[in-house]
């Protein structure tokens, strides 16, 4: 075995230039296959977790109007009506309360309004809620920047705003008043009791709390909420359960997959482009291999004749080619590797301001060692693959003939 790591090492070192580009052209793609999965798995892990630790489980909410009224109402610009409320919905809370994989229910009443601070206005969504309840449903106070949620118990006219809905109506500090305009009408003046940041924009941007008695008492609804959420123990059940309450409860009842499933759906589009890129550029690097060492079996014959005339089986032969391209294959990942470890180093300490779906400080990464095993893998199977018909070639040649023809 020790003659044909000779011979493997022997040819690679004959052709440096050739080989240091096929080396080169491996480690980009490692290098590039380690980057964009952690940046793009970084984001949605990061977004699904905000996802998940913001917004409930599984929410159980009225009822919408047939479609064709729904899609009537959207065309005229309106909201399509719906049963706005949910009877019966202490029985339901007690009952869900009782599921074993059920770690908390709480209840929300859901309404738009606008805010009025000085000649500044704001449209929110305002969500009513029970201060009690909310932490044992959701981890609302991980958010929240002072951590004064009880105040909305003690202080009934306390508001809770989102870090953009303040920052639009230019509040900064807490014990800001403001005027709270309801749908029909109403108003009430708040106080500024805490800030909500999620890092997800379109919440922050429009999420205001506000206790679900004072709620009532402006919308003139006492008694009635229009969302139930639930915190479950495996959020990856949420679906299966899901459909299982929907069978016993008479109303929508809906997952955060559900909820999110245009998110998650491009996510997959998302993974899928961004694989193609990279095996692209490893299949690249693999017509690279193939070529180099297709070109030393051609350019090598009577060398490969004479070794096979010296006692070099056709295995032997088989073994040096496809070992030339797994060596290949190998120094590209370790060397495609340690880039991506540098470039992903990079990435985490640059500081920008990113804003958009999500905001961030900086890039979100997946630093997960799984990439690097992957990368080995399939530099590996490309580099192998790659070599195979020359390696063949090169085993199938008969060293009579290359000898008569020279």
């Amino acid at each position: 075995m020790r003659h044909v790591f000779f011979v493997v090492i022997k040819l690679l070192f004959q052709r440096k230039r050739q080989t240091l580009v096929s080396i080169m052209g491996v480690s980009i793609g490692v290098s590039a296959f380690i980057v964009m999965s952690s940046l793009m798995l970084g984001f949605q892990n990061y977004f699904i977790q905000q996802v998940i630790d913001l917004e409930p489980h599984i929410k159980i909410k009225p009822r919408e109007e047939k479609q064709e009224v729904k899609e009537y109402a959207l065309l005229l610009g309106e909201k399509p009506k719906e049963k706005d409320r949910i009877l019966g919905w202490q029985e339901i809370i007690e009952d869900l309360e009782k599921h074993p994989e059920v770690l908390g229910v709480a209840p929300r009443l859901v309404s738009r309004g606008i805010l009025k601070y000085g000649v500044k206005d704001k449209p929110v969504t305002l969500l009513g809620i029970d201060p009690q309840r909310e932490p044992k449903a959701s981890v609302i106070e991980r958010f929240l920047v002072h951590k004064r949620l009880q105040k909305l118990e003690t202080n009934r006219t306390g508001v809770i705003l989102g870090v953009l809905v303040a920052g639009s109506l230019g509040i900064e500090d807490l014990g800001k008043k403001l005027i709270l305009v309801a749908p029909s009408g109403q108003t009430l003046l708040v106080t500024v009791e805490d800030f909500f940041e999620s890092g997800i924009t379109n919440i922050d941007d429009a999420r205001v709390y506000i206790n679900v008695k004072t709620l009532q008492a402006l919308l003139e609804k006492q008694g009635e909420i229009n969302e139930i959420v639930l915190k479950i123990r495996d959020v990856n059940r949420a679906e299966k359960l899901s459909k299982e309450f929907s069978q016993r409860i008479p109303y929508e009842v809906e997952s955060w997959q559900k909820a999110y499933r245009n998110f998650l759906s491009i996510f997959k589009i998302q993974n899928t482009i961004t694989y193609m890129i990279v095996f692209s550029i490893l299949i690249v690097s693999a017509f690279g291999i193939f070529n180099i060492i297709m070109m030393t079996v051609l350019e090598k014959k009577k060398d490969i004749a004479i070794l096979m005339a010296m006692g070099f089986t056709r295995r032997d032969i088989l073994l040096i080619f496809l070992l030339e391209g797994l060596f290949i294959g190998f120094v590209g990942a370790l060397l495609g590797s340690i880039l991506g470890f540098g470039l992903q180093e990079y990435l985490e300490s640059v500081r920008l301001d990113v804003e958009g779906l999500i905001r961030t400080k900086g890039f979100v990464l997946d630093r997960s060692p799984i990439f690097y095993l992957y990368a080995l893998l399939f530099s590996l199977f490309f580099s192998l693959v790659s070599s195979l018909y020359p390696a063949y070639k090169a085993s199938s040649l008969k060293p009579v003939d290359i000898f008569r023809s020279q």
